[in-house]
């Protein structure tokens, strides 16, 4: 039995939404030398700047009122975080977010906005909540960023406007941070379109899919945190292994300077301001390892820290 996130379930999540997240554009990279004619899906023009508002939106739409009734916590590096807060907002019910000690200023002053609140904890007791799906002393119901099928729903969503707009995609690269932006587009990819190459991309601080696929078999690698903080984890999730296997052709790593100057092009060329994770997808398809044809990068955020890319635009 497939492992795909059933399509109707994708397109009810799309009639779900509608009025939380908007539809991204989808826009050509004008890049004249480039591997392949490569095309961005813009998800750091969300509301949020990241796409996780369709994963958030739809889960907690299909949320019944006894399991709002005490509000809503998630575990997330800053980009899961905004989505659950700005959709507990609207739903005026507490929210409550489990960060890692690194996660970016930016995206803990966006939670804060929305009125979330804010548990930091050391990355290893993050991870621990991301695996078991729950954290002592929070109340709520817990939104799992990655593996809660509602999310992956409401993720697939991206999947059926890059087919309305571009029919005849060869190649879709998603960043993995966990699998469930990638299994979500993949899911309506796989069946509209099966011929569709589907690559995740990972950074190569923290590739536990690429290891794994190498492997045959989930295993552990170091973690080194960087400023791509919205995707790479230790491992690759059990839960997720089965499906990501089943849904992707690969995982394409890419290195810190190849995102450096995908996040330098994008500013320069496009005026598009992405976050290491958005860029990570562009660096691998201007690296050809995407290969030819018409290639989508999902630009998946674009929750940066100032400081960071000023310093980065001002190196390039």
């Amino acid at each position: 039995m497939s492992l795909a996130i059933p399509l109707k379930e994708i397109q009810a999540a799309a009639a779900r939404i509608a009025d939380t997240a908007v539809r991204t554009p989808l826009l050509r990279l004008p890049i004249e030398d480039a591997p392949a004619e490569i095309y961005l899906k813009l998800e750091n023009l969300q509301p949020i700047g990241s796409f996780k508002l369709r994963g958030a939106g739809n889960a907690m739409a299909l949320a019944s009122r006894d399991d709002l009734a005490r509000g809503v916590y998630t575990a997330s590096a800053g980009n899961m975080a905004q989505g659950v807060a700005f959709c507990a907002a609207r739903l005026g019910i507490p929210c409550h977010v489990v960060v890692p000690n690194h996660a970016p200023e930016t995206k803990l002053a966006a939670v804060r906005r929305l009125g979330g609140e804010i548990v930091k904890v050391s990355f290893d007791r993050w991870w621990d909540v991301i695996v078991t799906g729950k954290f002592a002393g929070l109340e709520g119901l817990f939104i799992h960023p990655v593996s809660n099928p509602d999310v992956m729903a409401g993720n697939g969503t991206i999947g059926l406007e890059i087919l309305d707009d571009l029919p005849d995609v060869d190649a879709v690269v998603i960043p993995y941070g966990g699998g469930g932006l990638s299994s979500g587009i993949a899911s309506t990819l796989r069946a509209l379109k099966p011929d569709t190459r589907l690559f995740a991309v990972e950074v190569e601080t923290a590739a536990p899919l690429a290891a794994s696929l190498r492997a045959g078999a989930p295993v552990e690698v170091e973690y080194t945190p960087s400023f791509v903080d919205g995707i790479g984890g230790k491992s690759v999730l059990p839960e997720m292994w089965g499906r990501v296997r089943e849904l992707l052709d690969d995982s394409l790593v890419v290195s810190l300077d190849e995102i450096r100057a995908a996040l330098s092009l994008l500013a320069e060329r496009q005026r598009v301001i992405a976050e290491g994770a958005g860029a990570a997808s562009v660096a691998a398809a201007l690296a050809g390892k995407a290969g030819g044809g018409k290639v989508v990068c999902v630009v998946s955020g674009g929750n940066i820290e100032r400081e960071i890319l000023a310093n980065i635009l001002a190196s390039d």
